[in-house]
C-alpha cells in the first residue's frame, strides 16, 4: 500500500498511451482499461435477465451450513432483473441517474424533515378508522429513499417463499408487496400470499413497532403502515411481523414488515425493500446483527456477490469512524478528513465535512446513491485537481449531473491520477480507475464519477464502493473498506 501514501512532492515519469502521443503524467496513478470497460457496457444492453435469475436459483438451491450467528445472501445488480431495452447505453446512464438524482432529493428531504422540526403529527395520516384507500396518496414524499440499484434473495414466511428484496442502507421499513392487491408493480417473482405462511402476524396499534413507523394509521385495531419516496414512489399496507430466512445460513423470526397492497412507483423488479439503516425498525437492528457488509459488484456486470450478518471484518480493511448523528439514526456516518489526487493532498477546511451539533453536515455512507455527492466547494477543489493533472486527456461536454468528461475513443487504456479518500487516524482508501473515470456512452466517452450538492450533506455513493467490501462493524463503530473481496 507505500504507493497509495501521502507525497510530498509530485514525481512524474514518461509514459507511453495506447495513442500516437507520449506525454508526461504522475506516478501515483492508475490504469483505466477503456477498451475493457466498454465491451462491458455494450454487454450489458443484451443481458439476458431470465438466465441470470435461473443462475441464482441454483445457487439458493444448494446453500451454506447453518449458523446460529452469521447469515449471508446473494446481492444482485438492478439489471440482472430487470432489463428495460435501452436502445443504447447512454440512454442507460441516463436514466440511472434521473433514478440517482431523485434518491438523493429523497435522502436531503428526510434529513430537512428530521433536522427542521416537523412534527411526526404533521406527517402522519388522521388517527381515526380508516381503511387502505384513505392512505393511498403520499402525506408527504422523502420520508423515505430508494429505487434501488441492488437486490439480495431473501426468504419471508413459513414455509419460506424467495424473494429479492433491494438492498438499502439509507432507510429502515422492511417492506414487500403482498395480496390482495389493490394497486401493485411488476415484480419478478410471484406476489407473497399471506394465508400460506402459519408465521404471518399482523400488528396492533400499540405495538411499539407501529409506534416506531414515521406514518401509521388504524383499521380494526391493526396497524398499518405507509412509506413515501421523494421521487413520488409510495407503499401502503399492513404491518406485520412475519419469518425472514436468509438461504440456507439461518432464519429469524418476528420480524416486523410492511404487507403492501397497494404499491407505486419505481420499484419495478424486486418484491420489495429490506432497510439496513441505524433506526429501530431495519432488519440489521431488528435481527440485532453487530455488523454487516456487502460488496457491490460493477453495475454493469452479470455477476453477483453477498450481502453478510455477523461476519468478521476482513483484517486488510481501510478502517473509518462510525459516527452518530443524534438527530437522524438511519443514516451511516463516517469521518471523512479529506482527498488525494495523484498522490497530492487536496486543499479543503477540516470543517468541509463535519457534523455540527443540530446535526447539520457530515458524510453518510449509502448503498443506493449511485454518484458520490461533495459539498460544492470540496467537489469543486477536487475537481479541478483531477483536470490538472489530466489535460495530456481530450475533453468532452459534460453529461447530465456530469461537468467533467473526456473523449477516450482513440485509447485502449490509459493512466490518471488515483483519487483517495482519506479518513481520521490517517487512513487511506485508494479508488481504482474504474470507480471514478466511467464510461456515459459506448462510443468512448468517460465522466469523473463525482457531483457537487448545495446541501451540507456528503454522500459516498456506491460506484465508488464497487468491488470493495463495506463492512459496517456496529459494535465497535467502525466502518471497513477492502478492495477486491467480493
Amino acid at each position: 500500500m507505500a504507493h497509495f501514501l501521502l507525497s510530498l512532492c509530485t514525481i512524474f515519469t514518461t509514459l507511453s498511451l495506447t495513442s500516437s502521443r507520449t506525454i508526461t503524467i504522475p506516478s501515483h496513478t492508475n490504469l483505466l482499461n477503456i477498451s475493457s470497460s466498454l465491451h462491458q457496457a455494450n454487454q450489458i444492453l443484451s443481458f439476458k435477465p431470465q438466465k441470470a435469475l435461473q443462475q441464482a436459483l441454483t445457487q439458493q438451491q444448494n446453500p451454506t451450513s447453518p449458523s446460529s450467528s452469521f447469515f449471508s445472501v446473494q446481492l444482485h445488480t438492478r439489471e440482472t432483473l430487470v432489463n428495460e431495452k435501452h436502445p443504447d447505453y447512454k440512454t442507460l446512464v441516463l436514466a440511472r441517474l434521473a433514478r440517482d438524482s431523485a434518491r438523493v432529493n429523497s435522502l436531503l428531504t428526510k434529513l430537512q424533515l428530521t433536522l427542521y422540526g416537523v412534527k411526526r403529527s404533521d406527517l402522519y395520516p388522521s388517527k381515526t378508522e380508516v381503511g387502505l384507500e384513505d392512505l393511498s396518496t403520499p402525506v408527504s414524499s422523502g420520508t423515505s429513499q430508494g429505487s434501488g440499484e441492488y437486490f439480495s434473495r431473501v426468504g419471508v414466511g413459513q414455509p419460506a417463499k424467495p424473494f429479492y428484496m433491494v438492498l438499502d442502507t439509507g432507510s429502515d421499513v422492511n417492506w414487500l408487496q403482498c395480496k390482495p392487491c389493490s394497486d401493485c408493480y411488476q415484480q419478478s417473482d410471484p406476489i407473497f400470499d399471506p394465508t400460506s405462511s402459519s408465521s404471518y402476524y399482523p400488528l396492533t396499534c400499540d405495538a411499539q413497532q407501529c409506534q416506531d413507523l414515521e406514518m401509521s394509521a388504524c383499521r380494526n385495531s391493526r396497524c398499518l403502515y405507509q412509506v413515501s419516496y421523494g421521487d413520488g414512489s409510495f407503499t401502503v399496507g399492513e404491518y406485520v411481523t412475519e419469518t425472514v430466512s436468509f438461504g440456507g445460513s439461518g432464519s429469524v423470526n418476528r420480524v416486523a414488515i410492511g404487507c403492501g397492497h397497494d404499491n407505486e412507483g419505481l420499484f419495478v423488479g424486486a418484491a420489495g425493500l429490506l432497510g439496513l439503516g441505524g433506526g429501530p425498525l431495519s432488519l440489521t437492528s431488528q435481527i440485532k446483527a453487530g455488523s454487516f457488509s456487502y460488496c457491490l459488484v460493477d453495475r454493469d456486470s452479470g455477476k453477483s456477490s453477498t450481502l453478510e450478518f455477523n461476519s468478521p471484518r476482513p483484517s486488510d480493511s481501510v478502517t473509518a469512524p462510525l459516527l452518530k448523528n443524534r438527530q437522524v439514526n438511519t443514516f451511516y456516518y463516517v469521518e471523512l478528513t479529506g482527498f488525494s489526487v495523484g498522490g497530492e493532498m487536496v486543499s479543503i477546511p477540516p470543517e468541509t465535512f463535519a457534523v455540527d451539533q443540530s446535526g447539520v453536515g457530515g458524510v453518510i455512507v449509502d448503498s443506493g446513491t449511485a454518484i458520490t455527492r461533495l459539498r460544492t466547494q470540496a467537489y469543486n477543489a477536487v475537481r479541478d485537481a483531477f483536470k490538472k493533472m489530466t489535460q495530456n486527456l481530450r475533453p468532452a461536454e459534460g453529461v447530465a449531473l456530469f461537468d467533467t468528461c473526456y473523449d477516450l475513443s482513440s485509447l485502449q487504456s490509459v493512466r490518471v491520477p488515483t483519487v483517495s479518500f482519506h479518513f481520521a487516524g490517517d487512513k487511506t482508501w485508494a479508488l481504482p480507475a474504474k470507480n471514478y473515470l466511467i464510461p456515459v456512452d459506448g462510443a468512448g466517452t468517460y465522466c469523473f464519477a463525482f457531483a457537487p450538492t448545495a446541501s451540507s450533506l456528503s454522500i459516498i455513493g456506491n460506484v465508488q464502493q464497487q468491488g470493495t467490501r463495506v463492512s459496517f462493524d456496529l459494535a465497535n463503530s467502525v466502518v471497513g473498506f477492502s478492495p477486491n473481496k467480493c
